[in-house]
């Protein structure tokens, strides 16, 4: 049964602005925050505009039954969006549904394997790559870092002195460290040295702010013109916060490292399905190819539960599950 309690305080505020904020206060990544908000906005539309306080678990029903028969979206945009709407009922609008009768909108993802490159193939992808978009790919390979997690990247998370990258906030929250190879150590002091150059030029010119995590600025109120928050990999042109209003250099776009990757993998002639993200499942399987333990690929991906990191044992089984085929006997 639904039970609505009154929120704590008036807002004046509009919905999606109040949605925005609580999104913010929760510490959810940009990205994640404005796919809710849009997840959101689709929910009213899709009900002739009227208030969610007005609507409840029927009308969550019906506009995720409308996204799986009439848009035919994935099992993970299902989540997704039905995640956005409960979020908006439970921490904006501060209304209990029963989720009891949501429970069949929650479907198990299937089991998918993940697409490996054999260490030949990476390396025949990257050696066919150039500058930037080369580095990163060697980032996520060699150290099996997510596309996103090594844009994020700041010049003080490359901890040179201790042969370690520091990923700060990966998904699913939390810090962790992974292995910085003896081969990068080149080439991202050069990168930095760029980033330096740039910087300056950047201040020089009044500008050299960057994006701070959560409450670093309020705390640090200089700490976004420091060299050590920079990234790793900034845009080639300044552009404008579109919170803040603030003009500043944003990290390099994931669109333009896939790109780089789909074209290097068609002119290396690898018929497999290759993105960005392909290399941080090579560098998992290769690594438990090499005889490291799992639990510590685990940590070093960030998994919160083995389970997730065991998908990788598959390649170790040699074709299916260790079968030799009738044909090869």
């Amino acid at each position: 049964m639904t039970t609505q309690t009154p929120p704590p305080q008036k807002n004046d505020k509009k919905l999606l602005d109040q949605y925005r904020d609580a999104i913010q206060v929760r510490q959810y990544s940009a990205r994640t925050g404005e796919t809710y908000v849009q997840w959101v906005r689709e929910y009213i539309l899709y009900h002739n505009k009227r208030h969610p306080r007005e609507m409840a678990e029927s009308e969550i029903n019906q506009f995720i039954t409308h996204l799986v028969t009439e848009r035919k979206v994935s099992a993970s945009t299902q989540n997704q969006a039905l995640s956005a709407i409960l979020f908006l009922y439970r921490h904006v609008l501060h209304i209990e549904l029963d989720e009891t009768r949501l429970a069949e909108f929650r479907p198990q993802r299937a089991k998918t394997i993940p697409t490996v490159l054999s260490k030949e193939e990476a390396r025949r992808i990257i050696d066919l790559m150039q500058g930037v978009n080369k580095l990163i790919v060697q980032v996520l390979y060699g150290s099996g870092l997510r596309i996103m997690e090594c844009l994020r990247l700041r010049v003080k998370d490359i901890d040179f002195a201790n042969y370690q990258i520091v990923v700060r906030d990966g998904k699913g929250g939390g810090d962790r460290v992974t292995p910085l190879p003896n081969t990068l150590f080149q080439p991202l002091e050069l990168q930095i040295q760029y980033v330096k150059a740039l910087h300056e030029k950047d201040l020089a010119a009044g500008y050299g702010s960057v994006y701070l995590p959560y409450a670093i600025e309020q705390k640090s109120p200089n700490a976004h013109k420091e060299l050590a928050w920079q990234y790793v990999f900034p845009a080639a042109n300044l552009a404008e916060d579109p919170q803040t209003k603030i003009i500043r250099r944003h990290h390099l776009d994931e669109s333009t490292v896939q790109k780089a990757v789909k074209e290097a993998a068609r002119l290396a002639k690898i018929t497999k399905k290759v993105s960005p993200h392909t290399f941080r499942h090579s560098f998992a399987t290769h690594l438990l190819q090499n005889g490291y333990d799992i639990r510590t690929v685990q940590e070093l991906l960030g998994h919160k539960d083995v389970k997730t990191t065991m998908i990788y044992t598959h390649v170790l089984q040699r074709g299916g599950l260790a079968v030799k085929s009738p044909l090869d006997l």
